[in-house]
Formats: structure tokens, C-alpha cells, sequence
């Protein structure tokens, strides 16, 4: 046995930690895994129900009463993006299927098209939330993302039975600048898009973040409050929404179900 105060005690030593450190970080890890998957789920599903107005900003809700609202209120499918049209639910299950991930999946992405809002590769598939009353569809929300000023933004839209008219908006993760960029998830400013219409008259997404102060939702439908010292950010969000409502994402799945058809 080497002597206490010798070198070779003290590498056998610091050796002997690491392993014992690295096997329970390991162990931890795996052990966690499904907590950390359900709360990531939780905070998923709890977003999407404040887009579509289920849950106040602020609100204090028990993980027991999001499972219940959400699993009542909200039908998951998927849309296949170059079909432009809900995916069998027999194909592919869309509570196992995971967006962010399918996009760095060879098998379930494909380069993007020539885009703004810095998506490199689009998910064959999209998921989508129909807010229903009983068996009446009353709203849908669809997730949106792309490249801010420090990193990639995440959201959901939720939009009315038309199609185009906005009912509610939250950025669940995004890397802005706080009290500038970092504004986008402010629920006073996400406040502000109730109301507005992401498409013109031509059915083409025209949505835009300005510089200065919009009119109100009736008079001013298509343009929203810039943010103060902002301008990246802006520009940002006006790129992802054009992107998103595009044909080349959920634009033609929304025409269809403005019209009615939703399965």
C-alpha cells in the first residue's frame, strides 16, 4: 500500500473519486430522466394552454390541474407539412413525437426551404392542439420558432376558428436581451396580439412587429407594438411568423381547417 503522503496514494485517491463522482452523476442521470421528460411535459402542455387562454398569466395551477384541463380541453394531432394536411393518427403517435427533436432526425426532417427565420432543417411533421368545447373545435394552436438575437425562441400561437384571427400568444423559452428582446415574453406585450390577423385578404401571412405603436385590433389588424430598443428581436418575430403560417409549414393545414375539414 503506497504511503499516505506519496504521489502515487494521491492519484489512487483522486482516481478513486472521480469514479465514484462519475457513477453517481451517472446513475442520478438515469434515474431523473423520466421526472425531468414529465416536468418538461408539464411545462409544454401548461404553455399551450395559456396561448389558448386556458390558464391566466400568473396564474397558480397544481400539476394535477394542467394534466386535467389539458387532457379535457386539448386533442393533439399532427400535420404533415408537405401534404398540408392532419396525419392519421394511426401513423405516428403525436404525444410520443417530439418537434425540436424530429428536426435534427435524418428520418423525420428535411432541409428547409430558403427562410428568414434561420430554420435550418423542418420536421416532415408538425403538432398541433385543437381547443375544444365538448366535441366542437374552438380554437388550434401551432408551435413556432426561430433564431433571435442570442439563440433560437420557442412558442405557440393560437389562433380562432378562422384560421387567422389571434387568440393568444406565449414564448416559453428564448435567450433575448431582458427588459429589451427579453420583452417578447411579457404577458402585457403578448397581450397585444389578441385580436390582430396573421393573413391579409390574399391569404398571405403579413403579421408584423413595427417600430412605435400600433392601432387597436379593429382598425390596425395586421401590425403589433415594436419593442423598445428591440429592433433584432422584432425583426426576429416578423421572420418565424412569416415562416411558420407560410405553405411551407401550417399555412395550407389552416386553410383547410378555416374551411371546416380538420381531420
Amino acid at each position: 500500500m503506497p504511503k499516505l503522503d506519496s504521489t502515487g496514494y494521491t492519484a489512487l485517491f483522486a482516481t478513486a473519486v472521480s469514479v465514484v463522482c462519475a457513477l453517481l452523476v451517472s446513475v442520478s442521470a438515469v434515474l431523473l430522466q423520466p421526472r425531468q421528460e414529465a416536468n418538461q411535459r408539464l411545462y409544454i402542455e401548461k404553455n399551450v394552454l395559456l396561448a389558448a387562454g386556458l390558464v391566466r398569466p400568473g396564474e397558480d395551477v397544481t400539476e394535477a390541474e394542467v394534466r386535467k384541463l389539458f387532457d379535457e380541453q386539448i386533442e393533439m394531432r399532427l400535420v404533415d407539412f408537405a401534404a398540408g394536411a392532419l396525419l392519421p393518427v394511426d401513423k405516428l403517435d403525436p404525444h410520443s413525437y417530439d418537434q425540436r427533436k424530429a428536426r435534427k432526425d435524418e428520418a423525420l426532417s428535411n432541409p428547409a426551404p430558403a427562410n428568414r427565420a434561420g430554420v435550418q432543417r423542418l420536421p416532415k411533421y408538425g403538432v398541433v392542439y385543437f381547443v375544444k368545447e365538448g366535441e366542437d373545435v374552438k380554437q388550434v394552436v401551432v408551435a413556432i420558432e426561430g433564431l433571435g438575437m442570442w439563440g433560437t425562441i420557442y412558442g405557440f400561437l393560437a389562433l380562432d376558428r378562422d384560421a387567422n384571427s389571434v387568440l393568444g400568444l406565449t414564448y416559453y423559452e428564448q435567450k433575448e436581451t431582458p427588459g429589451l428582446g427579453g420583452e417578447i415574453a411579457n404577458p402585457k406585450w403578448q397581450a397585444l396580439w389578441r385580436g390582430r390577423r396573421v393573413y391579409d385578404e390574399s391569404w398571405e401571412p403579413r403579421i408584423t412587429v413595427i417600430k412605435g405603436s400600433a392601432g387597436p385590433p379593429d382598425k390596425d389588424p395586421l401590425r403589433v407594438d415594436g419593442l423598445s430598443g428591440a429592433t433584432v428581436t422584432s425583426t426576429a418575430v416578423n421572420h418565424l411568423m412569416a415562416f411558420w403560417m407560410s405553405d411551407n409549414a401550417y399555412g395550407r393545414f389552416l386553410r383547410t381547417f378555416r374551411e371546416g375539414a380538420k381531420t
